[in-house]
């Protein structure tokens, strides 16, 4: 494909590359391949040795891909790596409980044979998706991966930017991407700052392994301390689990050995799918909102967690970023198209004005189901049961809802609703 950049004229010695990006865990490999379609140079800065991306073994840890997220990993060349390996999610149901006593009576349950595009979205274990990317990444001719290089300082000029590494080496672009996470480097070099709270919670992430059949069914129970998602694994009979508790507690459960581990896991899973064991490792992670007052600086924007970061209740975070990625790529492929200078601020704030509404959206939704639910309210508890109850008998409603959750409403980038730039 001919550079959709080449009509843009700049002043002063040629940049290494057109965009740089800094971090390369998933969204920041998802953005080079699309902007490398587009027929930009990119360079990834990635912190992390080239070797560790390789195929690991199981350890359990998943992300839920939204249908949408499913396409954009289909128009940049990724899929057809992990297809074989992702499980469908063909029901997800939600239900209010207390450990040891089972779920509430009412229910909300969402079936994908409800809306006709198919599975409302799939589970792929991060080690498929890491050596995917990495492997679509040495594929292209577009890009250069900077493995095992951090990034120690930042410079913005008129006409590009400029990157020093630890190494001591200086890379040039255009435009500056940060996709490096929560604590974003590149974030705090150009002065911006996060706004959000602590939930006082932790994630407990592990995998079981379980006797019967998940038949494709996510399950959220919602409990006191926070949710429980127990998330099917290709295969059948593995589960990844994703357990919010309570800091403390969390912390003392997290410093358990394995066998203590389960029995306090089993009263919270159930026994639905039989005999459980532990089938990965174990991981434990702070939760909390944390959103960056803007997108956007000087030459500079920000994907996924660098913009971002939600409460899991969801498992909307990777998908967040990917929405982030398609609309950054299309705003930036377009603008070069019209012979727009890709880093001039009027550009990268038709990215930031794109995505503020969903990620505001998402965060005050996340936070309120959260705030909802992670309480034993006996009033509460009955309104939110009753709530789910009757959602469950309105099939227009609950369609708008998986909907939602497959990724097909709202003002969706070209790449998620599955089609080319």
């Amino acid at each position: 494909m001919d550079n959709p950049a080449a009509g843009v004229i700049f002043t002063g010695m040629e940049q290494d590359s057109d965009i740089l990006i800094v971090g390369g865990g998933l969204n920041g490999p998802a953005l080079a391949l699309a902007l490398a379609q587009g027929g930009f140079r990119v360079t990834v800065v990635d912190a992390r040795p080239a070797a560790d991306r390789g195929e690991a073994g199981f350890d359990g840890r998943s992300y839920a891909l939204a249908l949408g997220s499913q396409r954009l990993l289909s128009a940049i060349g990724v899929w057809g790596a992990v297809a074989d390996r992702a499980q469908p999610i063909l029901q997800i149901k939600a239900s209010d409980g207390l450990a040891g006593r089972g779920a509430a009576g009412l229910f909300l349950a969402f079936d994908h044979a409800e809306i006709e595009e198919g599975p409302m979205g799939y589970l792929v274990e991060d080690r498929h998706l890491y050596a995917a990317f990495l492997a679509a990444m040495q594929e292209s001719a577009g890009i250069t991966l900077m493995s095992g290089e951090t990034v120690v300082a930042q410079e913005v000029t008129s006409q590009g930017v400029a990157v020093t590494l630890a190494s001591g080496r200086r890379v040039t672009g255009r435009v500056l991407v940060g996709s490096d996470g929560r604590a974003s480097g590149t974030a705090a070099r150009a002065g911006i700052t996060r706004v959000g709270r602590d939930y006082g919670q932790t994630a407990l992430v592990t995998a079981v392994h379980h006797a019967r059949d998940h038949q494709g069914i996510a399950h959220q129970f919602f409990m006191p301390g926070g949710p429980l998602a127990i998330l099917p694994l290709a295969g059948g009979h593995h589960s990844s689990i994703v357990w919010s508790e309570e800091a403390g507690l969390a912390a003392e459960i997290a410093a358990l050995g394995d066998d203590d581990f389960l029995t306090a896991l089993r009263p919270r899973f159930g026994d639905f799918l039989g005999e459980i064991s532990l089938a990965g490792g174990r991981y434990s992670y702070p939760l909390v909102q944390s959103v960056a007052e803007r997108f956007v600086g000087p030459r500079l924007a920000l994907v996924g967690d660098a913009a971002h970061a939600v409460h899991p209740i969801a498992g909307q975070g990777l998908n967040l970023g990917l929405r982030d990625v398609g609309a950054l790529a299309e705003v930036v492929i377009l603008a070069a198209r019209r012979g727009e200078d890709i880093g001039a601020s009027d550009v990268l704030e038709r990215y930031q004005r794109w995505r503020r509404f969903d990620v505001t959206a998402m965060a005050v939704g996340t936070d309120a189901v959260n705030r909802l639910f992670s309480n034993d309210n006996p009033l509460m508890r009955v309104g939110r049961d009753l709530g789910m109850g009757l959602i469950s008998r309105m099939p227009g409603v609950r369609r708008g809802f998986i909907r939602q959750a497959a990724g097909l409403t709202g003002d969706v980038p070209k790449l998620l609703a599955g089609m080319a730039i």
